[in-house]
């Protein structure tokens, strides 16, 4: 099975190696037609600290790093 990528942007830096991501998605409500916008955190690995709150980033599903840690940062 392919890894899936996901773009969003960095809500925090705070801790070494990692970065939380929110990842927005809009979809149309199955009823209304009315267009939603849900988002979604994850936390990335980030091997050199490179990347602040803001910026712009591409994620990649990589194999368990940590706890919580599931997805790493993908080069630009």
């Amino acid at each position: 099975m392919p890894k899936r990528i996901l773009s969003g942007t960095v809500t925090s830096d705070a801790n070494a190696q990692t970065i939380s991501v929110s990842v927005e998605r809009r979809f149309k409500h199955p009823v209304l037609q009315k267009t939603i916008r849900k988002s979604k955190k994850y936390r990335a690995h980030d091997e050199n600290n490179t990347f602040k709150v803001g910026d712009k980033v591409r994620i990649i599903e990589c194999p368990p790093r940590s706890k919580t840690k599931r997805w790493e940062v993908l080069p630009a």
